[in-house]
């Protein structure tokens, strides 16, 4: 850790870093293990080229989802996005699941998907994600998925060449059809929007925490479909939330559906077998 980052957090926690050693923290960031002279250990990370408002978009996602007393999520305990810039986080000892590990992760992620959200979207408008997906408030989720997701991300695949033109085509033309393809109408439910299974720490007392959201206000499947995508959830955890809320009457049907924004920004950044796997996501709604 530079003298210049370090000399700024230890001013932002009003305490000596005693040792700071290099971590896994994701593949934009450079981690720390920082521990303090009160004895205390903390996460920290910094960013040499991060988009704006990078940090502070973080810390507001893990404060709102944190703000749902659902799930555990890390504190947040020092940010900014001026330079050097850094996010600093409640340290969390890792460990290994338990018996009831995933079943108390479904319990837990419905309750925080029904604290809910004012709008599909984020009220701060602040974009997320690798792709600066924007996040402008609508009223529906049709809206928002098209507009937020859909066909930013054709544009997206069309500057970069990253999807055959007909698969742009046909995902360009699901846009307007969502709201009969969505199934029933839901209020606005309260995500982490990235979910796949590096997202969760698993503590020393076998819990389930949350860290990197992409938070907005969006509709519930769209976690549990970025859960199935890429694996790494057990049954358990699943049948948990469906047992506490249930879907509504043909989700199955749509897990493809709201898979299709993360397999095209995956294409977009990856290629490869991504591109194949979102036509044949887009190819279900024609």
């Amino acid at each position: 850790m530079d003298s210049d980052l370090q000399g700024t957090i230890e001013r932002s926690l009003g305490r000596s870093i005693v040792r700071a050693s290099r971590v896994g923290g994701g593949d934009v960031a450079v981690a720390y293990a920082v521990d303090l002279d009160d004895g205390r250990r903390v996460f920290a990370k910094t960013h040499a080229s991060a988009p704006r408002e990078f940090f502070t978009t973080e810390a507001a996602g893990l404060a709102w989802l944190r703000a749902a007393d659902a799930v555990p999520v890390p504190d947040v305990l020092a940010v900014s996005d001026d330079p050097p810039n850094h996010l600093v986080l409640e340290w969390v000892d890792e460990g290994r699941p338990t018996g009831t590990t995933e079943r108390e992760l479904g319990v837990a992620l419905a309750m925080l998907h029904r604290a809910g959200a004012p709008s599909f979207g984020r009220e701060d408008r602040r974009t997320t994600g690798s792709r600066g997906l924007p996040n402008e408030p609508r009223a529906t989720w049709a809206e928002f998925y098209a507009e937020n997701r859909l066909l930013p991300l054709a544009r997206l695949a069309r500057a970069a060449d990253a999807l055959p033109g007909p698969t742009i085509v046909a995902l360009e033309q699901l846009a307007p059809r969502l709201e009969r393809v969505g199934g029933a109408l839901e209020p606005p439910a309260r995500l982490h929007g990235d979910l796949w299974a590096g997202n969760r720490l698993v503590d020393a007392a076998g819990r389930s925490w949350l860290i990197d959201p992409a938070a907005h206000g969006g509709h519930r499947e769209f976690d549990l479909a970025m859960m199935r995508l890429f694996g790494g959830f057990g049954a358990e955890c699943f049948a948990a939330y469906d047992e506490v809320f249930p879907l509504a009457d043909g989700w199955p049907e749509r897990v493809a559906l709201h898979q299709i924004a993360p397999l095209v920004v995956h294409a977009v950044k990856f290629g490869g077998g991504y591109v194949a796997a979102a036509t044949n996501a887009i190819a279900q709604y024609r």
